[in-house]
């Protein structure tokens, strides 16, 4: 055994009854504690097996970014533990608290909702310039004839568009419009006029350059609780995650309000398969403050009495293939900003985007798109792919 081995095994008991259990768990889904494949588990401390049983994923995360154990892949980590259903295995006695407060309180009220804005979307310009496309879409690609993630970004914008048969004039709401890659889109190749939504402000500031260009787009620092214009058709791209089980009927009936009768809406989501799981803890303190992935169930419950739906597109495999391009833009331009966020962020970015890699790679999280009308389509929808 070499000294480096030698080292990652002096950090595993196996005489201990919860490592062992571990251990075995592991095995089910053909990882090996401190072996020597890029998906294998390594240990640099003590301590993380029982953090793990007792916190979950929240001390499994909060274990990786202390750096207190590696897989080389932790997408493929991720895949294998979820592919085999561990999570489920394991019940951590200390995350009823967390469970019972997102299923029992509103996370997401207009207070609240500013919350992820400020600690996630305003990290800077500059770091997901660097990360996104040129556009800065921060959301699934669509890859069924795309190559890189330029293309992917530009199909699935293109994508939006047809399936909201946009005509030139038309005005466009934009739900949580992000730096405004749809807007500008849609305007350019559309000739539609769009309003963007968003509780960001360096989205704000960013988008005032696209405010001042030739391109007929607005975006409003608002809450879309406070939007009462109406629309010939409304958008919204990756921000229902936001939203909360609580406000899922409210943010419909804002949906409804501001779509004209002969209207389309297009809400594009990631979901979960099972209605009853609570928001993963880590990603809600680390990543994501507040947010929450719908069920379908959740959705179509809202939207009942409120919309038809004409269309339901899942291609949540592409979300995998879009996390590790961002993936490999962030490790590629992290020199730049190593000095400015340090190791811990770093370890803390990796591990949010190959962790969610992995869950998308295995089927766990779905992305949705539905297409929406107020009264139904004469004649039906025209499915569009």
């Amino acid at each position: 055994m070499n000294t480096s081995t030698e080292q990652h095994t002096a950090f595993f008991d196996e005489s201990s009854t919860s490592h062992r259990f571990v251990a075995d768990l592991l095995e089910q889904a053909d990882i090996h504690i401190n072996g020597n494949r890029p998906w294998d588990i390594r240990f640099n401390a003590h301590g993380v097996i029982d953090n793990a049983l007792a916190r979950g994923n929240l001390g499994l995360g909060e274990s990786y970014v202390n750096g207190e154990w590696e897989a080389e892949y932790l997408d493929e980590f991720f895949l294998r533990l979820l592919r085999a259903r561990l999570p489920e295995r394991i019940k951590p006695t200390q995350l009823m608290f967390h469970s019972l407060r997102t299923r029992l309180l509103n996370r997401q009220n207009a207070r609240r909702a500013w919350e992820v804005g400020e600690k996630h979307y305003d990290l800077g310009n500059d770091f997901y310039a660097a990360m996104l496309d040129s556009r800065m879409t921060y959301t699934c690609g669509y890859w069924q004839q795309a190559d890189t993630l330029e293309e992917a970004q530009q199909a699935k914008l293109d994508l939006i568009c047809r399936k909201l048969e946009l005509k030139p004039g038309m005005r466009v709401l934009d739900i949580g419009c992000g730096w405004g890659s749809f807007m500008a889109y849609a305007a350019e190749h559309y000739g539609v006029e769009c309003v963007g939504l968003t509780i960001s402000r360096e989205q704000a500031e960013y988008g005032k350059s696209l405010m001042n260009s030739h391109l007929p787009v607005e975006f409003r620092l608002q809450d879309y609780r406070d939007e009462t214009e109406q629309f010939d058709r409304i958008v919204s791209v990756g921000m229902f995650e936001h939203v909360g089980h609580k406000n899922y009927r409210q943010y419909m009936d804002v949906a409804n309000r501001c779509l004209k009768d002969d209207g389309l809406f297009l809400l594009h989501t990631i979901g979960k398969n099972i209605r009853s799981t609570a928001s993963d803890p880590w990603v809600d303190k680390y990543i994501f403050p507040n947010g929450e992935l719908p069920a379908m169930g959740h959705i179509t419950d809202a939207a009942e009495g409120l919309f038809v739906c004409e269309d339901v597109h899942n291609f949540g495999a592409d979300y995998d293939k879009t996390l590790m391009a961002w993936h490999r833009n962030f490790e590629a331009a992290w020199p730049r900003f190593e000095a400015q966020y340090g190791e811990r962020f770093y370890r803390m970015w990796r591990y949010y985007l190959l962790s969610c890699a992995g869950a998308f790679r295995a089927r766990n999280l779905q992305l949705w798109q539905f297409v929406f009308s107020k009264e139904g389509v004469l004649g039906g929808y025209r499915r569009v792919s």
